[in-house]
C-alpha cells in the first residue's frame, strides 16, 4: 500500500520540479536562513524503507524544504512534522499535503532554533552546514530519539553513529546522544 502512495507523491514532486525548470529555476536556492536542495524521492523511499521507519511513530525534519521527506515519512509513521522558514517552500509543503491528502503529515512555519526536538522518535536533518557551529548543541540537549542524517556533508563530531547506508550513492546515517 506504501508503494502505490510514494507512487502517487513521486509524481507529484516530478510534475513539481519539471515546472520549475520549465520557469528556468532548479530545485535548489538560497533562503533567508540557509540553502535547499533536494533528494530524490526514490532514494528517500528506499532508505526509510531499510532503516524500518515504521518502527517509529513520530519524524520531526528540521529545515523541511519542499515537504517531500516529511510526506514520504508519514507513508511509515503515525505523524511527520516539517519545520521551514522559507515562505515559498513552506507553502509548497501545505499544497502537496492538500493535494495528497496526507493527514498526518503536518508542516510549520518557523525557525527550527525556536523549537523542540524533544520527544521526537526520529530527526531528520540535511544539513546546509557544519552540524558544530549551532544544531549540534540543540541536538545534544534535546534529541530524544534518534538523527537520521543525510548527505555526505557536515556529519556531527559528538553524537554517536549508530548505522549508515547509501541507496544510490546518497548517504544516510543514524546516530543517537
Amino acid at each position: 500500500m506504501n508503494d502505490a502512495k510514494f507512487e502517487i507523491i513521486n509524481q507529484h514532486y516530478d510534475e513539481f520540479y519539471k515546472d520549475l525548470l520549465r520557469k528556468g529555476k532548479l530545485p535548489l536556492r538560497s533562503t533567508e536562513k540557509g540553502f535547499w536542495g533536494h533528494v530524490p524521492a526514490r532514494d528517500l523511499f528506499e532508505a526509510f524503507t531499510q532503516l524500518k521507519l515504521q518502527q517509529h511513530r513520530t519524524f520531526l525534519d528540521l529545515g523541511s524544504g519542499d515537504g517531500k521527506a516529511v510526506l514520504i515519512a508519514s507513508l511509515f509513521c503515525e505523524r511527520a512534522v516539517g519545520i521551514e522558514i522559507d515562505k515559498e517552500l513552506f507553502d509548497t509543503s501545505m499544497q502537496m499535503q492538500q493535494k495528497l491528502q496526507m493527514h498526518n503529515a503536518l508542516f510549520y512555519r518557523n525557525d527550527f532554533y525556536q523549537n523542540s526536538v524533544t520527544g521526537f522518535d526520529v530527526v531528520f536533518v540535511y544539513p546546509d552546514e557544519p552540524l558544530h557551529r549551532n544544531l549540534e548543541h540543540k541536538l545534544r540537549k534535546e534529541l530524544t530519539g534518534k538523527l537520521l542524517h543525510c548527505g555526505h556533508h557536515f556529519h556531527p563530531e559528538k553524537l554517536q553513529k549508530e548505522r549508515q547506508i547509501s541507496v544510490n550513492n546518497t548517504l544516510f546515517t543514524v546516530y543517537g546522544r
